[in-house]
């Protein structure tokens, strides 16, 4: 049976993967990409370099010679919508079109949060719902995104932005707080392990506006504990469960306004624990893995999949 490749150059990691049908399987790599001590990101040409430098690399370990791939996936664009645009997904865009006019394959393209959606869905088991109404949450460095999810012909996914995050988003909070305790970009799983030693607990008050929220409070007040002295895991759980809360109420929000729907997170810092605690306790909720949380192209290489199969 036909395998698909998908590809994804994310403003941090490099990924490929291998969606092997026969046995609903995927076998994936990745890459981070390399970021100094001390600093928050990366500028999009040294990205770009750093894309360029490790594909090969990524691709190498999925030894494509053992596969009959029939179609290709790759993310050229953060979202399917007008204007989005980033330099680094240009690097999986030029490798998956060589590589589609070597192998005489099918090329789609689809964007970097469809793949993540795509990605939570398989991890949960739930990818029937691309024929259903659901809400998704993108929560990663880039976005704070909470959108309505419907069937599409084309896309295999539509999705809306229903509400977002009017500054910070979180996973940059996440990561300033990070790099603020010494720690090393990106900051999630540091961030959560130190978090996990506080014993302290914070009953967050969250305001909304308009469905959308507001984080860059969250950076000031962190700055102002650690100035007060107070402990970096304390800190660190601040944070977090700031985070969760704030998700937890745009969910309710969502909800309320939408209608009584599934809900799939997707994203790095949804792979958090300490906030996947604090949500779906009062609704149909469902979380990915850590390894279909964080950037992948798991969702790109499963994209190819249904739009080969709606194809053919």
């Amino acid at each position: 049976m036909p395998d698909f490749l998908g590809l994804d150059t994310s403003n941090y990691t490099t990924s490929a993967a291998v969606y092997i049908q026969s046995e609903n399987r995927i076998k994936q790599s990745k890459k981070l990409l390399p970021v100094k001590s001390g600093e928050c990101g990366l500028r999009q040409s040294d990205a770009v370099f750093h894309h360029t430098n490790q594909l090969s690399e990524v691709m190498s370990k999925l030894v494509l010679s053992e596969h009959d791939i029939k179609a290709i996936g790759v993310s050229t664009r953060p979202r399917n919508i007008s204007g989005s645009y980033m330099p680094c997904f240009l690097v999986g865009k030029t490798a998956a079109e060589v590589i589609s006019m070597t192998l005489d394959t099918k090329l789609y393209y689809t964007s970097h949060q469809i793949g993540h959606i795509m990605a939570a869905l398989y991890s949960c088991g739930k990818t029937d719902l691309i024929n259903e109404r659901f809400i998704a949450f993108h929560v990663s460095g880039g976005t704070t995104d909470c959108l309505l999810c419907t069937p599409h012909e084309e896309d295999i996914i539509n999705a809306q932005l229903f509400s977002g995050s009017l500054d910070l988003k979180a996973g940059q909070a996440v990561d300033r707080v990070g790099v603020m305790l010494g720690l090393d970009f990106p900051c999630g799983i540091s961030l959560e392990k130190l978090a996990v030693k506080s014993d302290r607990e914070y009953k967050h008050k969250i305001k909304l506006k308009d469905n959308c929220s507001c984080l860059s409070g969250l950076e000031n007040k962190c700055r102002d504990m650690k100035n007060k002295g107070e402990n970096d895991r304390d800190i660190a759980k601040f944070c977090l469960t700031f985070i969760g809360e704030t998700i937890r109420s745009m969910t309710h929000a969502a909800l309320t306004e939408l209608g009584d729907l599934p809900v799939v997170y997707a994203g790095g810092v949804m792979s958090d624990k300490l906030i996947s605690e604090l949500l779906g306790k009062d609704y149909e909720a469902y979380f990915a893995s850590p390894e279909f949380s964080c950037d992948n192209a798991a969702g790109v290489a499963l994209t190819a999949y249904e739009k080969y199969k709606r194809g053919r």
